[in-house]
């Protein structure tokens, strides 16, 4: 097994494009060696690299319980905030003008 890798080498070991390993390269994201012109990775190095760039996967009862910590009652936020979605959407599309022609108050007027 080679020490160093190429960039080809690289993105086949990764299952990722070169020019994503060009770009990394470029911001210094990813750790490498330059030789010249030339820009080597050590396998060492990447499998470390990568195992430090891992995410857990978000659970989503548990982000809730985070996003509801502070609020003493989310159930009566909930709905006051659903409650005034349903009356915004409500007052815009049932206001005058856009009621029925022989509802508006402009219709009402009588020409002289």
């Amino acid at each position: 097994m080679k020490e160093f890798l190429t960039i080809a080498e690289l993105a086949e070991y990764l299952s990722i494009k070169p020019s994503t390993i060009y770009s990394m390269v470029e911001n210094k994201e990813i750790p490498f060696f330059r030789f010249g012109r030339l820009i080597r990775f050590r396998r060492e190095e990447i499998d470390t690299w990568i195992e430090n760039h891992r995410e857990e996967s978000i659970d989503p009862v548990k982000k809730g319980r985070e996003i509801f910590k502070g609020i003493k009652n989310p159930k009566m936020d909930i709905n006051r905030i659903v409650q005034k979605s349903i009356e915004s959407v409500k007052n815009s599309r049932y206001n005058l003008p856009h009621g029925k022609p022989d509802r508006n108050k402009a219709s009402e007027r009588k020409v002289i």
